[in-house]
């Protein structure tokens, strides 16, 4: 899952926060990378445009706009994205970053950390912040050390079966080919390959190709495109198809969604 590192982005803080709770927005172009590295505080990072990827180790975690990623103190991990994103990342110190999970994860938001975020992000914030900033922050905080987990959106897997595997759906996500026949390019069994998935994966690899193909999709979606083409691209056979998938899976249509986008970006 390489990407080109045609962008190289520094991470703004090294060594302390100024502050107990940092905010900060930021709007990337395609292909940007944010060095390897690691800080002694807590991270949330979200996506209000675009899909950013974490990478962390050899596992890339992504998350689409339901979602946010969580990585807690010391984790070593590099920042990214194919497409051109606005996100933001929330720092928390090392004290309020034992109510957090102690893994990198998705956090699913609630409508109201969604509302802060965005409320946030249109504000002129500059350090040090005003008390009522601060008393803000806090119940963001709050909302997210509260906030359901949910692994990573779209996971990988370092199997040497499974692994290629994903790696070609990457590559081809538009493949419609059955289980069958994809565990036949493995030189494996359907039940070897349907164990893999679910101990890697903890879900059906059917399941994994849907959400693949909405990751695929918004950055397509965003930039205007047809819904109709965007779904024959993805391998549906009509548009009908790929929005009740869609649907399931974001609750709500691709014509919402890219609505919602293009009101952020205003």
């Amino acid at each position: 899952m390489a990407i080109p590192a045609t962008n190289f982005i520094q991470s703004p803080f090294t060594t302390a926060l100024p502050s107990p709770i940092v905010f900060r927005s930021a709007s990337l172009p395609a292909d940007a990378v944010y060095p390897l590295h690691r800080h002694p505080w807590g991270e949330f990072v979200y996506s209000f445009s675009g899909v950013m990827e974490v990478r962390i180790g050899g596992r890339h975690y992504l998350a689409p706009s339901q979602y946010g990623l969580w990585l807690p103190p010391q984790l070593e991990h590099q920042g990214l994205n194919r497409y051109a994103t606005c996100h933001c990342s929330l720092y928390v110190d090392t004290p309020d970053c034992a109510r957090f999970p102690q893994t990198p994860c998705a956090l699913l938001l609630n409508p109201l950390i969604g509302a802060l975020l965005e409320h946030l992000r249109q504000q002129p914030l500059t350090l040090p912040y005003p008390a009522e900033t601060q008393r803000l922050l806090q119940v963001l905080v709050d909302q997210l050390a509260q906030a359901p987990i949910s692994g990573s959106f779209l996971p990988t897997s370092l199997d040497p079966l499974l692994g290629p595997l994903l790696r070609q759906l990457e590559a081809n996500p538009g493949d419609n080919r059955s289980l069958a026949e994809l565990a036949g390019t493995m030189h494996t069994s359907e039940r070897t390959l349907m164990r893999r998935c679910q101990r890697d994966l903890g879900m059906s690899l059917a399941d994994w190709r849907q959400r693949l193909r909405v990751i695929r999709a918004m950055p397509r979606l965003e930039a205007g495109e047809k819904v109709e083409s965007i779904a024959l691209d993805l391998g549906y056979g009509s548009a009908s198809a790929f929005i009740a998938m869609f649907r399931r899976l974001m609750q709500t249509t691709p014509d919402e969604y890219r609505r919602s986008r293009l009101g952020r970006q205003a």
